[in-house]
């Protein structure tokens, strides 16, 4: 699904009215009618609730007023309260306004009410329409308008947001200054960027797009490069097997991983390669580590290899690793590896001998930091996959600097490094080296603990070895690794959640993703 910022949602209502006769007017109506919707299959029922929509004067608060009229033959008390004078209300919204109090609807402008008389209404309701602000929020919203951001938080009362909620900006789900706090979102057309990034997403609940009528001629014509990770996006990723094939069809995942205290690392990779699907997998592990690699992995090949005094790869197992190499069709690079300057001039004198396709994390990343060329230059397509710690440093920056505009930076990375880059977080991001991103949105905070990326990597190893064609296995990775995780989490809750049960739910959610992809066609 499409992901648009706030002034590309303004320029495809702008397309619908002067070059496909789809009426500003009409838009508004449609949008009041799926605020209507989501209200009445979220709340019901309707008859006998008590609804306080608070409106501001733009189109979000026009919105309000339409959903305000369509209510008034539900049986449902609904007060309004303006954010402004009606004096202040303009074209269709002045029309709203008008429509509203000829059908004996009472509307309280902002000369006709307190704060105190508005917290006294929330209060009193059973719902409240946040209709305040919209996507055009880019500076902090101080005043009056935070007060009253903040008495509709304080009451207690479910909040229903109109568009986004007001408050966070459309383009990077950042709160400027206050937000709302909303259980439902109603957005239009298409999701905005903001609320799929976080603390944005926290804040619009749960989300529902709604469909005004914006031509899908129209969309085609943005060069909209954001999209959302859904089951639609990950194509062959989830495609059946034949009776007939073997192991051999699904290819050998190649794991490089492991050193002294860090043999989990190593495991917890192969074991994802082997859930995702691969039909082989091999662990490339220093010497003296072997025996141990064969006792927590009995469904994967070891190869033993040179390596230091401190048991980690020596800069002279390249040879043997690049042996290794024939007939793999993937490689896994990086969980455990440790930071010991002689691997890491392992992992350099390695990268341009590999020619299938790559996954990098861990201790692989920190190898490169300062080496863009040597990543660029690969003759196989490479997909790293940074926490915002190894992010900060693949980019020479602060962490406070790529959570502050998390799209930015990982679009910035995939262009350095010629590379396809995920960057790891709550909405882990998939950026393509030609500018194109997508939002993963399934995950929860149980999955913030140690093993968790190790499985990720061997999870987009394991469908690279099957052929599954980038983005599909990088989208697919990302979006079955927090699937797995939502199921562990609803079973056994998100606190003590541990990589490994991670493993022990991803064919649960291979099996999901199908069918919400066959439910969907």
């Amino acid at each position: 699904m499409k992901v648009v910022t706030g002034k590309q949602m303004q320029e495809l209502d702008r397309l619908a009215a002067e070059h496909y006769g789809v009426p500003t007017a009409q838009l508004m109506e449609r949008a009041g009618e799926q605020l209507f919707a989501a209200l009445a299959s979220r709340f019901a029922p309707l008859a006998g609730k008590r609804v306080l929509i608070v409106a501001g004067k733009g189109h979000n608060g026009g919105d309000g007023l339409v959903l305000a009229r369509l209510l008034r033959q539900q049986q449902t008390t609904v007060e309004i309260y303006l954010a402004a004078e009606r004096t202040e209300l303009k074209g269709l919204e002045r029309e709203h306004l008008t429509r509203l109090e000829q059908a004996g609807r009472t509307v309280h402008d902002r000369t006709q009410w307190n704060m105190a008389q508005l917290r006294e209404a929330a209060r009193a309701s059973d719902v409240i329409v946040d209709a305040l602000l919209g996507t055009g929020v880019n500076a902090p919203v101080e005043g009056p308008l935070a007060e009253l951001i903040e008495v509709i938080n304080d009451s207690g009362v479910p909040v229903l947001a109109v568009d986004l909620p007001s408050g966070i900006n459309a383009d990077t789900g950042r709160v400027m200054g206050t937000a709302v706090r909303a259980q439902v979102t109603v957005t239009f057309a298409l999701p905005k960027l903001g609320l799929l990034l976080h603390p944005g997403a926290e804040h619009a609940g749960h989300l529902i797009v709604g469909d005004i009528g914006i031509p899908q001629e129209a969309i085609g014509q943005l060069a909209i490069a954001t999209e959302q990770i859904t089951t639609a996006t990950l194509g062959r990723a989830l495609s059946p097997r034949s009776p007939q094939q073997h192991k051999g069809d699904f290819g050998h995942l190649l794991v490089i991983a492991g050193s002294a205290g860090k043999t989990g690392a190593a495991a917890l990779c192969a074991l994802g390669g082997l859930r995702a699907g691969a039909g082989l997998v091999t662990i490339a592990v220093p010497r003296s580590l072997n025996s141990i690699l064969e006792g927590l992995v009995m469904e994967a090949m070891t190869a033993p290899v040179p390596e230091t005094v401190d048991q980690t790869f020596a800069e002279a197992a390249v040879p043997g690793v690049v042996g290794l190499l024939d007939g793999k069709r993937a490689v896994a690079l990086g969980p455990g590896l440790s930071l010991h300057p002689e691997t890491q001039a392992f992992v350099r004198a390695l990268l341009p001998q590999l020619s299938c396709p790559f996954v990098i994390d861990a201790d692989g990343l920190n190898a490169l930091a300062g080496h863009e060329a040597l990543v660029a230059a690969s003759r196989a397509p490479v997909v790293l996959t940074p926490h915002p710690g190894e992010m900060a440093r693949l980019l020479g920056c602060t962490v406070a600097q790529v959570e502050q505009d998390r799209p930015a930076a990982a679009r910035d990375a995939a262009k350095r490094y010629n590379a396809w880059v995920v960057l790891k977080g709550a909405g882990s991001l998939l950026a393509a080296p030609d500018g194109r991103l997508w939002i993963n949105t399934t995950g929860n905070p149980g999955m913030a603990t140690g093993g968790t990326g190790d499985v990720l990597t061997g999870l987009l190893g394991g469908l690279l070895a099957q052929s599954v064609p980038l983005p599909d296995a990088a989208a697919a990775a990302v979006y079955l690794h927090g699937l797995a995780g939502d199921l562990a989490a609803e079973q056994m809750g998100e606190t003590g959640l541990i990589a490994s049960d991670l493993l022990v739910h991803l064919p649960a959610a291979l099996r999901h993703a199908r069918a919400l992809r066959d439910a969907s066609t």
